[in-house]
């Protein structure tokens, strides 16, 4: 027997806190309701168009996958809704019908379906859909172009587009205060402007158990002092620090899209490079990149990474077990 090996086995310590996929899902798209209702109240009834056809297409894809494999259908676990919601939420509310169409396409069934469904996908499934509409049809969610016709933004241009084209506070266009930014009075996605709804949200998630803290606050760390050495080293070229955290896809990302169970890590000391590296990237492609919201990007770069990620973890602590 010295030289065989021994092969121990044990019960694994599972233990149920009594939630379902369901569950999360439906509590994702509640803390997801004040940003919501605030793009609502701005935008108007062609906010709810966009809102309602993504999430109502979003689901028809997932039912169609289903039907097609001949598998039990899924679209009551709510996840199909909160992918369309958050895709819809990302989007401008003059965005066309056919662009959402295809948006939901995408996100359903290349960004989940295609690697196995739920719990599967390594990437975002919004993201993945915001991405190839952004490299196919740019033109289209371009903030500054699809919402001018919006008045409650008085003559307020896209922040992050201000940051990119270089203009001096003298001018008049780069008059943001951090407190306007929060309560959202920018321009930008349907759901991504309302920055203190974002963050009530995002609170209660995490008070849920739904998202972890140590991703969020390490993606928040990571662009504010990125965003902070930029400005330092040259104030009148890069935005504030504040501007960064507040506009563009910044806090929805944070909150609602970096958490990704299936594409984010789990251990905590990845959390954290995971989370500061997605900020750090963001800040990155923003002022030196091509893209004026480098979150989309960035954070699909750091799905790739996660599994490499996590495999950094603790040393095992005991005593090891000869031949085993």
């Amino acid at each position: 027997m010295s030289k065989e090996k021994l092969f121990i086995s044990s019960h694994a310590p599972f233990w149920h806190n009594g939630t379902s996929v369901a569950t999360k899902n439906y509590d994702i798209m509640l803390a997801a309701l004040p940003a919501v209702v605030m793009g609502l109240v701005q935008y108007g009834i062609s906010a709810l168009a966009v809102l309602s056809l993504s999430i109502s297409t979003a689901m028809l894809w997932e039912l169609l996958i289903n039907l097609a494999r001949k598998s039990p259908i899924t679209i009551g676990d709510g996840n199909a809704a909160l992918i369309g919601l958050l895709f819809g939420m990302l989007l401008p509310a003059t965005a066309p019908w056919w662009l959402v169409v295809i948006g939901t396409f995408i996100a359903v069934v290349i960004g989940k379906q295609i690697f196995g469904g739920l719990g599967c996908n390594p990437f975002s499934p919004p993201l993945v859909a915001l991405a190839i509409i952004t490299l196919s049809w740019e033109g289209i969610i371009n903030f500054n172009a699809a919402l001018v016709d919006y008045d409650f933004l008085e003559n307020m241009i896209y922040p992050l587009t201000s940051a990119k084209i270089i203009l001096k506070a003298e001018s008049g266009l780069l008059e943001y205060s951090a407190s306007a930014l929060f309560l959202g009075r920018q321009s930008g996605g349907i759901g991504a402007t309302f920055g203190l709804g974002l963050v009530v949200g995002g609170v209660y998630l995490i008070l849920r158990g739904h998202i972890r803290w140590e991703i969020v606050l390490s993606f928040l760390v990571g662009l504010f002092v990125t965003a902070l050495i930029y400005y330092g080293v040259n104030p009148d070229k890069f935005a504030t620090p504040w501007i960064h955290l507040l506009a563009g896809y910044s806090l929805i990302a944070a909150f609602f899209l970096l958490p990704d169970d299936s594409s984010s890590p789990v251990n905590v000391v990845p959390m954290l490079i995971y989370g500061a590296g997605a900020g750090f990237l963001t800040i990155l492609i923003r002022n030196n990149g091509v893209f004026v919201d480098g979150t989309v990007f960035a954070i699909l770069l750091l799905n790739l990474a996660s599994p490499v990620l996590d495999k950094i973890r603790p040393r095992a602590v005991g005593k090891g077990v000869e031949h085993a």
